[in-house]
């Protein structure tokens, strides 16, 4: 099961980043339940073995394009968020002092935290794409036109996802003019 978790991590990753076009120095959330991708219910069934399989499809795809990863925790740090500390400086977020365990913050966080050169924890960021496993409410650190994404799989492992990418506001009106790769 581990290795299908990975498989259909990468698919997922590969698939919105496709539909994202996003660019290197983008950031990419992820909001992980390794309880609801092992077929239990959010947060009652943390799995490090599970977070590192959807780790390990997610994360060498994204490395690949030079795109930032934000591996989001859980309620019980707010929803605050793992990421390298090169892309705190980047985009001027204030790091806070945390770090995350499997019980508090969870396994995909913990396991970024672990895996990142150097990781911090930051309360809010404006990401351009993002995958949601199993129902973690990655919206809040999303850019604000967020649009869905409908990818060729549904689930990882057992979790249903919901994956978006965002683009910038339409203004104007009737006569307003906009160029046509801002979808």
């Amino acid at each position: 099961m581990l290795e299908d978790i990975t498989m259909q991590a990468k698919q997922a990753a590969t698939e919105l980043l496709e539909a994202a076009q996003l660019k290197a120095g983008d950031i990419f959330v992820v909001g992980c339940s390794s309880s609801e991708m092992m077929g239990q219910h959010i947060g009652k069934g943390s799995s490090l073995a599970a977070a590192q399989a959807a780790f390990d499809g997610i994360y060498p795809v994204l490395q690949a394009r030079g795109i930032y990863l934000a591996a989001q925790c859980c309620e019980h740090l707010n929803r605050a968020l793992i990421i390298e500390e090169e892309a705190a400086e980047a985009y001027g977020y204030d790091p806070v002092n945390v770090c995350p365990w499997e019980h508090a913050g969870g396994s995909f966080a913990t396991t970024a935290f672990a895996r990142f050169v150097r990781p911090v924890a930051v309360e809010h960021i404006r990401a351009k794409a993002g995958i949601d496993i199993g129902c973690t409410l990655i919206g809040m650190h999303l850019q604000e036109v967020a649009v869905p994404v409908r990818l060729s799989i549904r689930q990882i492992g057992q979790a249903p996802i919901i994956c978006a990418r965002t683009r910038p506001r339409f203004i104007g009106g009737e006569r307003a003019r906009y160029r046509s790769e801002m979808r």
